[in-house]
């Protein structure tokens, strides 16, 4: 991989993909600096990259990407825009879907109008297979098909896409979409799948699995999933979406047992709960045109999961610090009338 100096924008990297992207960033290119904008939302950890403290290739900015003036600021001198920050979680916008509309929608919109000010050479905008909708078996998304959301989570993401393929349109913009199956590793914040029910099983608390369980999820680790954003970046085609994904797709409840097999805990703990509205049952998504690009995973999930189930384990600090009264209050909300 080509070694660059300059200068990225990374948007939401104190979240989990995007502390990992610029740790691996900065080490991948000695001589490149990296701003990061984040405005430390409930997912936003300053503990992901505390190691930087002290890097002066590293400089962090407190700042919404809803608001133009701060982008504008956090911009300057900047030639790449990795574009991360987002309201995330599926379950968060079905409660209430208004933020997800402004973090994921206006707040792309602004970073869009401000690269193109800007004049910025590489636009790399972080998306979801949720774009693709509910997957029936045995097909695979490819880059091509329709964007057919059935979440606010998801439809906030496919209209993000659809800026960004505007602005490719419309102003020549060097945009270029990835977008991702499921992630796991280190520093996920405890309200998905993988962290959240670790904490519950070391706690002894039920782990609240939604229906039978039997919903489908592809699973990247965050290792690859950054490597694939880095050769995207270097060498994706301006106006193309490629999706990253280990193809490596699995039932939720069977990842839940493994889960608790790693932990030593008792399969007594799974408490099946109401389904969530609209709950797409499978996702799938074709690689090869990341692979064409050279990419493969790297990571073996027999090998990964167990190390990332070990690491929350290990980390019990980072998991209080993370699972804090507010997170209380929203498991209490999302769960608590499941039974």
């Amino acid at each position: 991989m080509t070694t660059l100096a300059g200068r990225t924008l990374v948007t939401g990297g104190c979240g989990f993909i995007g502390s990992h992207f610029i740790r691996g960033h900065l080490q991948a290119h000695p001589r490149r600096e990296v701003v990061n904008l984040d405005l430390l939302t409930y997912a936003g950890n300053p503990d992901n990259l505390a190691d930087m403290a002290g890097d002066p290739r590293y400089r962090f900015v407190h700042g919404d990407v809803s608001d133009a003036e701060a982008v504008g600021r956090a911009m300057a001198g900047c030639d790449t825009v990795v574009h991360f920050a987002a309201e995330s979680h599926v379950d968060r916008s079905l409660l209430d879907a208004r933020p997800f509309v402004r973090t994921n929608v206006e707040g792309t919109a602004v970073l869009l109008a401000a690269a193109r000010e800007a004049g910025v050479q590489r636009f790399l905008h972080m998306s979801t297979d949720e774009v693709y909708g509910d997957i029936p078996a045995p097909r695979t998304s490819v880059e091509e098909d329709p964007l057919q959301p059935r979440s606010p989570y998801a439809a906030a993401k496919a209209g993000a896409e659809l800026l960004c393929r505007a602005y490719v349109q419309s102003y020549g913009l060097p945009v270029l979409v990835v977008r991702c199956s499921n992630v796991y590793g280190a520093n996920q914040f405890p309200e998905k799948l993988i962290p959240l029910f670790v904490t519950n099983a070391l706690a002894g608390r039920p782990l609240p699995v939604y229906g039978d369980g039997l919903q489908q999820r592809d699973w990247t680790a965050v290792e690859d999933a950054c490597a694939a954003i880095e050769l995207v970046l270097e060498r994706g085609e301006p106006g193309a979406a490629y999706n990253v994904t280990a193809e490596n797709v699995r039932l939720n409840i069977e990842v839940v047992r493994r889960l608790l097999a790693v932990l030593g805990r008792p399969e007594s703990l799974i408490a099946h709960v109401a389904d969530r509205p609209g709950h797409d049952l499978r996702y799938a998504m074709s690689a090869a045109r990341i692979r064409a690009l050279g990419w493969q995973p790297a990571q073996v999930w027999e090998e990964a999961f167990p190390r990332t189930v070990r690491w929350y384990a290990e980390n019990p600090d980072w998991c209080r610090r993370a699972r804090d009264r507010a997170f209380d209050d929203y498991y209490t909300a999302q769960y608590g009338a499941r039974g």
